[in-house]
């Protein structure tokens, strides 16, 4: 079964004057302000849509790695990872870089490097992004 997400901007004004939000409609979960500035020069209280990005690599990432970990009979204990979404003005998204550490008992490193670049390039946020970079780093706990 197919599920649909949503989310909507509301935004007025220019891009560089204007300003907006950006509302999880479906999870109701809030409604964050967004604006060019952020954007273009970071905010520790605007999001972007580049950080929108990267929660969904990040949440993506874990959720695969943990699916494989699991499937492979050694499942994790916990998984951190962040995800980095890069943005450059007048070019665009130029890259996600993501660090993972895991505590995955029964694992070694040869094997959890090798989890987890296949859910680097197979999660579907990964897919969804193929044309730009993704960059790992990963580290058992």
């Amino acid at each position: 079964m197919a599920i649909t997400s949503e989310a909507t901007t509301d935004w007025k004004g220019s891009l560089v004057e204007g300003a907006g939000t950006v509302t999880f409609d479906s999870s109701s979960i809030g409604t964050f302000d967004i604006n060019w500035k952020a954007r273009s020069e970071g905010s520790s209280t605007v999001t972007t849509p580049e950080e929108l990005l990267a929660a969904a690599h990040a949440s993506c990432f874990s959720m695969a790695l943990s699916h494989a970990l699991a499937g492979n009979g050694t499942p994790p204990a916990s998984i951190r990872t962040t995800a980095s979404v890069t943005f450059a003005p007048g070019t665009g998204i130029t890259g996600s870089h993501l660090n993972v550490e895991a505590n995955v008992p029964g694992l070694d490193a040869a094997d959890f490097d090798r989890f987890a670049e296949d859910a680097k390039a197979n999660c579907p946020v990964s897919k969804a992004l193929a044309g730009v970079e993704i960059t790992l780093e990963a580290a058992l706990a």
